[in-house]
């Protein structure tokens, strides 16, 4: 779904450096910035869907374990529906945002 890597200068060697949860937030910015523009300006909306998809990518092929990639696959999963599709898993907005804030509480703190 994406056309040219949005974030040029991150390889996958510095984004493996992130821990998990630094990635995570970075995703889930990416997913607050899609909501912001959602009805707003669908240009800005389309490309942080783009850089969301493309961290996701990253995260997950950089994913430690077999479970933790395949819980990953279906979150891609999930927000794909979600902004992309007919939204059967019923998502909102509000909860999207609940389940990215705990990555970003926790990569404040340096873990």
């Amino acid at each position: 779904m994406t056309s040219s890597p949005q974030y040029q200068n991150l390889t996958k060697d510095r984004w493996q450096k992130l821990t998990f949860f630094q990635q995570m937030a970075n995703v889930g910015a990416e997913v607050g910035r899609a909501i912001k523009w959602r009805k707003r300006n669908d240009d800005y909306r389309r490309l942080a869907l783009e850089r969301m998809l493309e961290l996701l990518d990253l995260t997950i092929d950089s994913a430690s374990s077999r479970s933790r990639r395949k819980e990953l696959m279906r979150l891609r999963e999930a927000l794909a529906d979600y902004f992309y599709f007919d939204n059967q898993y019923c998502s909102t907005d509000e909860g999207w945002e609940k389940y990215f804030l705990p990555f970003n509480y926790a990569a404040s703190l340096g873990l």
